[in-house]
């Protein structure tokens, strides 16, 4: 066994653990807005909450898989092609995450000062 087959061993176990954050996390979040959606009491607002858990965890899930498309393409196959590869995925990820990140908030990150009233405190929206 030589390092770039435990790099790669790893790699797949990061894989692993962002398709199951992936299908998982995605399950729980259909599962918990079905119950939500079928209990009158919990229905309203039970079609935002899934799309803003759900963004999240899309959102998490692609974090991890990009770690392992970094530590393939800074310990494993570091040619030209596969820093151009990604980059390219680092940059959906970065228009995905923009998208995504307005779908959870509602608002453009420049503009989420306006969602609060003033009665908070910088530190109350950490």
């Amino acid at each position: 066994m030589s390092f770039t087959h435990d790099v790669e061993n790893v790699i797949q176990v990061v894989e692993a653990v962002g398709v199951l954050i992936l299908s998982v996390g995605g399950l729980i979040v259909l599962g918990e807005s079905a119950v939500r959606f079928i209990s009158p009491a919990r229905r309203p607002g039970a079609y935002e909450r899934c799309r803003r858990h759900l963004g999240r965890v899309i959102l998490l899930g692609l974090v991890v898989l990009i770690v392992a498309d970094i530590i393939r393409t800074v310990i494993v196959s570091q040619t030209l092609s596969s820093v151009a590869v990604l980059a390219t995925i680092v940059i959906i990820r970065i228009a995905l995450s923009w998208s995504l990140a307005v779908e959870i908030d509602g608002s453009w990150p420049w503009n989420r000062y306006r969602l609060f009233d003033g009665s908070e405190t910088e530190s109350d929206r950490n």
